[in-house]
C-alpha cells in the first residue's frame, strides 16, 4: 500500500525522532555559540559562583565579630587579672599601700615589716593562686570537652578523692607533715585516680563520668575510715582538705611548674580538636580526627593539670566547673577561645576568692576553697536552670 493512497504524503509525515534535519548540526553536536555538553550555562555558572562567594563572605563576616568579641573579652580579662593580682598583694588583714607594694617588688627591703609581708607571704600566695587557677580552669575545660558533660570538673574523675586518700595515708602511715611532701603525695594520688578512671572508662563520655563517680564513692569512705581512726592525721588533713593558698612557698612552684607547663601546652594544642569532638565521635572520625588519640592526650593533660592544682592548693571545688561555662557564655562555643579565656578566668576566680576570704572576717581569714564554693554555687544553680546546659 503506498503512502499516497493513504492520503498522506511523505513530506507530511512527522520526522523520525533523532533524525537530522537538512542544514541542522550533526547529532550530538552543540549548536553554534552554545556551551559544551555538561557545562553549566554562563548565567548559571555566574550564579553558582556568586552564591559560593556570598556564603564565604557571610561566614567571614560572622567570624569577624566573634573574633573581635574574643579579643575584647581576653583584653578585659587581662586587665581584671592585673587588678586582682595587685589586690592580692596589697589587701588582707594588714592593708598595704600600692606604692609600698611597688617598692617591695622592685627594690625589696626585708627589714621593713610591710615589704617583708609582701615578699615572704603574699608573693608566694599570689603565684600559687595564679598557677592553681590556670590548672583548674584548663582542667575543667578539658574534662567537659572530653566527657561532653556540662557538670564535669576534676572532682568528677576521682582526682580530688585520689589525692585526698594519698595525703591521708601519707600522714597516717608515713608520718609526713611537710607541705613539700604533701604535694608529691597529692599529685601521685590524683594521677593514679585519673589513670584508673580513663583505663576503665575508655573513650566513652558516659562511662568516664560513671567510673569517676564510682571511684569517688569508693575512696571517700576509705578516707573517712582512716581519719576516724587517727586523730593526728585528721588534724593535719583538715587544713589541707579545705583548699588554701597559704602554707606553701615558692619551692612548691619550683617543684611543680614543669608538670603545669606541659599540661598547659597540651591543652592549648588540643583546643581546636574539641570543636570536632563536640559534634560526636562518629562525625569527628569521619572528618579525619583520631578520636582515641585525642582522648588519650587529653587524659594526660588532665592528669598533669588536676594533679598540679590539687597538690598546690588542695581539693578546691567548683572553679574547674564554673570557669568553662563562664568562658563559653562570653566567647562562644569555639574551644580555641574557651581555652584562652579559661587560662585567665581560672586565676581571676581563685585569687578573687582568696582576697575576699581575707577581708570578709575581721582580723581573720576564710580559706579560698570555702569562698570559691560560695562564689560558684549561684553559678552552678544558674547552669542547672539554663536550657543551654546540654549544648557541649
Amino acid at each position: 500500500m503506498s503512502t499516497t493512497r493513504m492520503g498522506v504524503s511523505a513530506t507530511d509525515a512527522p520526522p523520525i525522532a533523532g533524525a537530522a534535519r537538512v542544514g541542522a548540526a550533526p547529532v550530538g553536536a552543540a549548536p553554534v555559540g552554545a556551551a559544551p555538553t555538561g557545562a553549566a550555562p554562563t548565567g548559571a555558572a555566574s550564579r553558582v559562583g556568586t552564591r559560593a562567594g556570598s556564603a564565604s563572605s557571610s561566614a567571614a563576616a560572622r567570624s569577624r565579630p566573634r573574633a573581635l568579641r574574643g579579643i575584647l573579652v581576653l583584653g578585659a580579662s587581662l586587665v581584671v587579672l592585673a587588678v586582682v593580682v595587685l589586690a592580692s598583694l596589697a589587701l588582707g588583714v594588714r592593708g598595704i599601700d600600692v606604692s609600698e607594694v611597688w617598692r617591695a617588688l622592685t627594690a625589696p627591703d626585708l627589714t621593713d615589716p610591710d615589704q617583708a609581708v609582701i615578699v615572704q607571704l603574699r608573693v608566694p600566695r599570689t603565684v600559687i593562686g595564679l598557677a592553681a587557677g590556670v590548672a583548674l580552669g584548663l582542667a575543667g575545660t578539658l574534662i567537659q570537652g572530653v566527657t561532653r558533660n556540662p557538670i564535669a570538673d576534676p572532682g568528677l574523675l576521682g582526682v580530688n578523692s585520689g589525692a585526698s586518700l594519698a595525703v591521708v595515708l601519707g600522714i597516717s602511715l608515713l608520718g609526713i607533715t611537710a607541705p613539700l611532701q604533701f604535694i608529691w603525695l597529692a599529685f601521685a594520688g590524683a594521677a593514679i585516680a585519673a589513670v584508673v578512671v580513663f583505663a576503665i572508662g575508655g573513650a566513652r563520655p558516659v562511662r568516664l563520668a560513671l567510673v569517676g563517680a564510682a571511684v569517688t564513692a569508693l575512696l571517700t569512705p576509705l578516707i573517712a575510715l582512716v581519719l576516724l581512726r587517727d586523730t593526728e592525721a585528721f588534724n593535719q588533713y583538715r587544713f589541707w582538705a579545705v583548699g588554701s593558698l597559704t602554707g606553701r612557698d615558692l619551692s612548691t612552684i619550683a617543684a611543680l611548674w614543669p608538670f603545669l607547663a606541659v599540661g598547659v601546652v597540651l591543652a592549648v594544642a588540643l583546643a581546636h580538636r574539641f570543636n570536632l569532638l563536640a559534634l560526636g565521635d562518629d562525625v569527628a572520625g569521619a572528618l579525619g580526627q583520631r578520636v582515641g588519640v585525642t582522648r588519650a592526650v587529653s587524659g594526660l593533660a588532665i592528669v598533669l593539670l588536676s594533679g598540679t592544682a590539687v597538690a598546690l592548693a588542695g581539693p578546691i571545688a567548683l572553679v574547674g566547673l564554673v570557669v568553662p561555662h563562664a568562658a563559653r557564655r562570653l566567647v562562644g562555643s569555639d574551644y580555641r577561645w574557651i581555652t584562652a579565656a579559661a587560662l585567665l578566668f581560672g586565676p581571676v576566680m581563685l585569687l578573687t576568692a582568696d582576697v575576699i576570704g581575707r577581708l570578709i572576717v575581721p582580723n581573720a581569714e576564710l580559706e579560698a576553697g570555702v569562698v570559691a564554693a560560695f562564689l560558684g554555687a549561684p553559678v552552678l544553680i544558674a547552669i542547672a536552670r539554663s536550657r543551654r546546659v546540654a549544648g557541649l
